[in-house]
């Protein structure tokens, strides 16, 4: 199969969190679909915020691509990511089980966690084996202005719905947090937010990619990562975990959706 028929998959990548990552769109969109508009995102302002849960692609959409990958692709993940918010997706949870269905690798969806509070995306995520919340403040100032959310989601209301997620949840959830200049300070009050939570990995992220904001250096993250080792965390950073290069089956799909980036 040509690489540009590949509508809803990208990659694969490797992820300095996931290994090989095959990355699979269920938004498939033309341009950003999004309820945030964060200020680090390498993938550029949205034109407009995308905040209604609905159907984008089909599951059999998503079965012809995975059946269609070369033999010799090799993946460790199953990645849910794209070019927006994957929970925007109404039928996220069929989506996953097309994707188990069709392939033997595990499943992880990248969220914002914007919608984490809703019950029947929770029970989506309850269906793949690993699921990266997001978090990169620690009060509701410094969450308006990192991820400039749409109008009506709170920081209040993503970490009540990610703790209640995290009670019912089975899988492996981790927690990732980008830390940007407006952010750094807030280290030891995310550390003790990310202990609440209690989440079998943390993941600290800043921004590599090219990005409208300054990425920290590898020593400030160092001090950022003493933080929350106090708080008793099992923590891995962007700096220190391992970087492979890669040849995506589509090169301008995966620029598309992960960013010209490397890792």
């Amino acid at each position: 199969m040509a690489a540009p028929q590949f509508k809803h998959i990208y990659g694969p990548v490797h992820s300095w969190r996931m290994g090989m990552s095959l990355g699979i769109d269920p938004l498939s969109t033309n341009s950003k679909y999004c309820n945030f508009g964060c200020s680090y995102c390498q993938l550029g302002m949205a034109k407009e915020y995308g905040v209604e849960r609905r159907v984008f692609i089909s599951p059999a959409q998503l079965t012809d691509e995975l059946n269609a990958l070369p033999a010799d692709c090799a993946i460790d993940y199953l990645t849910f990511s794209g070019n927006g918010e994957p929970t925007l997706a109404t039928n996220l949870g069929d989506l996953i089980k097309a994707a188990k269905a069709a392939r033997p690798n595990k499943v992880a969806v990248i969220t914002n966690a914007s919608t984490i509070m809703q019950r029947d995306v929770q029970s989506d995520l309850c269906l793949a084996d690993l699921v990266l919340l997001k978090i990169d403040a620690a009060d509701e100032a410094s969450f308006q202005a990192v991820n400039r959310p749409a109008s009506g989601i709170t920081l209040k209301g993503i970490v009540a719905g990610i703790k209640a997620f995290r009670r019912m949840y089975k899988g492996k959830l981790a927690l990732q947090l980008m830390f940007v200049g407006r952010d750094q300070g807030q280290a030891a009050s995310l550390a003790r937010i990310a202990r609440e939570i209690s989440p079998d990995e943390v993941q600290l992220n800043t921004p590599l990619r090219p990005s409208p904001v300054r990425a920290l250096s590898e020593a400030e993250m160092a001090e950022i990562k003493k933080t929350f080792i106090a708080e008793g965390l099992k923590v891995i950073s962007v700096y220190e975990e391992e970087k492979k290069a890669y040849e995506p089956l589509d090169a301008g799909a995966t620029v598309k959706r992960h960013g010209r980036y490397n890792g």
